[in-house]
């Protein structure tokens, strides 16, 4: 495969950082500089994922080594403004679903805005709000007010996810429309691996600056505020975009079909919410996350309660029964399998999103739902016969389709309403993943607490649940078998389409291979983001290693 291939040459223009025409790439540009810049930006903002390391520690600011209980009485909102007491976990945990709401609100709203102005800009504001939101939440901290850690790092901060979590989604899609799945697979597979390298930074950091009056959050809040902009701005200023008309050397775009799931047209951004197409692929992308982001939310302690001793070779003793000495066994075997867990996710985006280039994505999203039905409908049987391995595997092979879908979904976006519009139909698309993550951790919590309530065995509280997950895996398969091509009269015409950011190329150039021997700064470029995700994923291993032990 080409690594480079030829654009057009920009001439006698100022240098303007983020205008979107000054972006257009250069002639000889190399494309496979792209996914590192997307990969620096998603790596940082995956931490989202990964803040319940923070909980406990934010739990005791106060207290130091334990927490400190606000007065009796206190009012109800006492907990927002308090200085004399510590923030409950579930008070904190809020943090986490303004994450995911202002992810898909900003993605919506702001998503034809970034087309307009350009990946480069949106990164680059990504960069000030996130980053900034962590520095905001860290004098929050400091103050010991909670408003200001919900406004700075969960409202900012959750702006910050949308705009950069979209930033390089048109971008590499327009650079690889021979490989749209792989190429956006390469992308999101960053923001999965975003825990792996930031939640382990964190631990060292807090451990770092912490001292006999301090736990070192607010401090560490500031540190990787500032760690992450580095390499969020470099991601940022590495976005380039391809001229009008330029495409692969040597590839060939499909020919035009009539019934085919890649669509010849350009479908407004006004016009897409408009078509059956839009809300069947909305309820396909709500169903995937609710049923595993519901899994992903309670995948310690689900572990621990359906085996209890048989994790630590005592299969007849209940988690009630089991000491403290059992639980802290039990619970680092279950750090283990939420980290194994976490691998799979990552490595889904890339394998489903890729293999969605042969299978096409409507036939990606048949697997994941057919699978899916019978994987949560097993599971509960999995749990009963101590079937630990069967169990594991089962949600191995989900969490890989959950993370799956995210790599998928931007390519099926773009074979059904094209290329034009794909960042900001994505973006708007992107609410199902707000929906999902109220629908999901609520789904599997309640349920669970429920159960528990209701006398039930800590063995037996999924199984509903469970089963209920498969439920949502048929609405999905129903969703999916609704997707259809869109019709033509809601395409574009050719006078209606938005001024590019820079004249097409020349016809003679838009096949001219330009290849050249890989370059140093692609090698480099690649290094900055593989590095981190290496030690990352060691970092995993060690954990995933307690469960198998």
């Amino acid at each position: 495969m080409s690594g480079t291939d030829t654009t057009f040459k920009r001439a006698g223009r100022p240098a303007n950082y983020v205008n979107p025409r000054q972006i257009v790439a250069a002639a000889g540009f190399n494309r496979w500089l792209v996914p590192p810049a997307a990969l620096a930006i998603h790596l940082c903002l995956g931490m989202a994922y990964g803040f319940s390391v923070f909980w406990l520690p934010l739990s005791r600011v106060v207290g130091g080594t334990e927490p400190l209980e606000c007065p009796a009485g206190s009012s109800a909102l006492n907990f927002l403004f308090a200085t004399n007491c510590d923030w409950l976990v579930s008070d904190l945990n809020w943090i986490f679903s303004l994450f995911i709401v202002f992810l898909g609100v900003a993605a919506a709203i702001w998503g034809g805005w970034m087309e307009r102005v350009g990946p480069r800009k949106a990164g680059l504001l990504s960069a000030f709000l996130w980053c900034g939101g962590l520095v905001v939440g860290g004098a929050g901290i400091y103050l010991h007010q909670l408003w200001i850690l919900w406004l700075g790092t969960g409202v900012m901060g959750g702006i910050g996810l949308g705009l950069g979590y979209i930033s390089p989604v048109s971008t590499l899609i327009k650079w690889f429309p021979d490989r749209r799945g792989m190429a956006i697979g390469m992308a999101v597979m960053g923001f999965g691996g975003g825990p792996m390298i930031g939640a382990p930074l964190a631990q060292m950091l807090m451990e770092h600056f912490a001292t006999a009056g301090s736990t070192g959050v607010w401090q560490t809040f500031v540190a990787m505020g500032v760690i992450y902009f580095v390499f969020m701005a470099g991601g940022a200023l590495g976005y380039r975009v391809p001229p009008p008309g330029w495409q692969p050397a040597g590839w060939t775009p499909p020919a035009r079909n009539n019934n085919s799931m890649i669509t010849s047209g350009q479908v407004h951004v006004r016009d897409a919410h408009k078509t059956v197409a839009f809300w069947a692929i909305w309820i396909v992308l709500c169903m995937n996350v609710s049923a595993g982001i519901g899994v992903l939310s309670m995948a310690s302690p689900m572990l621990q309660e359906i085996f209890g001793g048989g994790l630590v070779g005592h299969p007849k003793i209940s988690f009630n029964d089991l000491n403290i000495n059992q639980l802290e066994k039990v619970a680092a075997i279950a750090a283990g399998f939420a980290g194994l867990l976490s691998l799979f996710n990552i490595g889904g985006r890339f394998f489903w999103a890729t293999l969605s280039d042969r299978i096409g994505r409507k036939g990606t999203y048949f697997v994941f739902f057919l699978l899916g039905i019978v994987l949560y409908a097993i599971a509960p049987w999995a749990a009963h016969t101590g079937n630990k391995v069967l169990f594991t595997s089962c949600f191995c092979i989900i969490l890989s389709m959950y993370g799956g879908g995210f790599g998928t979904t931007p390519a099926y976006v773009a074979d059904m309403f094209g290329t034009r519009f794909v960042g900001a139909i994505h973006g708007r698309l992107l609410t199902a993943w707000s929906t999902a993550g109220i629908i999901g951790p609520v789904l599997v919590s309640y349920m669970r607490d429920s159960a528990i309530a209701n006398g039930v065995a800590r063995s037996s509280v999924y199984d509903v649940t469970l089963y209920l997950l498969a439920g949502l895996q048929v609405i999905g398969l129903i969703a999916n078998m609704m997707v259809r091509p869109v019709g033509e009269k809601w395409f574009m015409a050719e006078e209606e389409l938005p001024a590019p950011f820079a004249e097409p190329v020349a016809r003679a150039a838009v096949g001219a291979p330009g290849a050249r021997p890989l370059s140093l700064g692609v090698v480099l470029a690649w290094a900055a983001v593989l590095l981190p995700m290496i030690w990352g994923v060691l970092m995993t291993l060690s954990k995933v290693a307690a469960l198998f032990s």
